[in-house]
């Protein structure tokens, strides 16, 4: 079992429950999943980038990334329907709460000027998502290997049903949120 999730099951969840004055165990906020997504809009000229972000974030999740393609077609953007432009991998249960873990306690650190994530990027329902700017700050990058900083988003999916359980549940797994 993954670590974060012992922890939870062990010491947050008893702690949520009392703080959110919940009475059945089963009400208590918990990670239903965890969506990593990049998107790539330089793909549409150049499939190198495609392929390096899919291996890239394959190598961050530990679980094979797929490719996400264009639901419409964009004349602006040179963009046609059923286009590759992003990639995306969708965790749970353990691999769920062991990228957490890793995102919580070794990412974010990284960080250069680290202050905090915003407390406002909930959605009203509960669920969490996290700009990352630079893909080199999670370990399992190598810096030899890359040939482009990207970005990636990080949504965290829970059961909660307000913001606020959300937000009480991230801050006890250790969330490092602005004052």
């Amino acid at each position: 079992m993954a670590r974060l999730k012992e922890q939870y099951y062990n010491e947050m969840l008893p702690e949520l429950q009392k703080e959110l004055q919940l009475k059945n165990k089963m009400e208590v906020p918990r990670v239903e999943k965890v969506v990593l997504n990049m998107g790539l809009g330089e793909a549409i000229q150049n499939i190198k980038v495609l392929e390096s972000a899919v291996e890239e974030l394959t190598n961050i999740a530990g679980q094979k990334a797929l490719i996400t393609r264009a639901k419409r077609s964009i004349a602006q953007f040179k963009l046609r329907e059923d286009m590759p432009i992003g990639c995306a991998v969708t965790l749970r249960r353990d691999k769920a709460y062991e990228f957490l873990d890793r995102l919580i306690n070794v990412a974010l650190p990284r960080v250069r000027d680290f202050k905090g994530i915003s407390r406002k990027a909930f959605d009203g329902r509960g669920n969490y998502t996290l700009g990352v700017r630079e893909q080199i700050i999670f370990p399992e990058i190598e810096l030899d290997k890359i040939d482009k900083v990207k970005g990636l988003n990080v949504t965290i999916v829970t059961t909660a049903k307000t913001d606020e359980q959300g937000r009480a549940l991230l801050s006890k797994m250790g969330m490092p949120f602005r004052k």
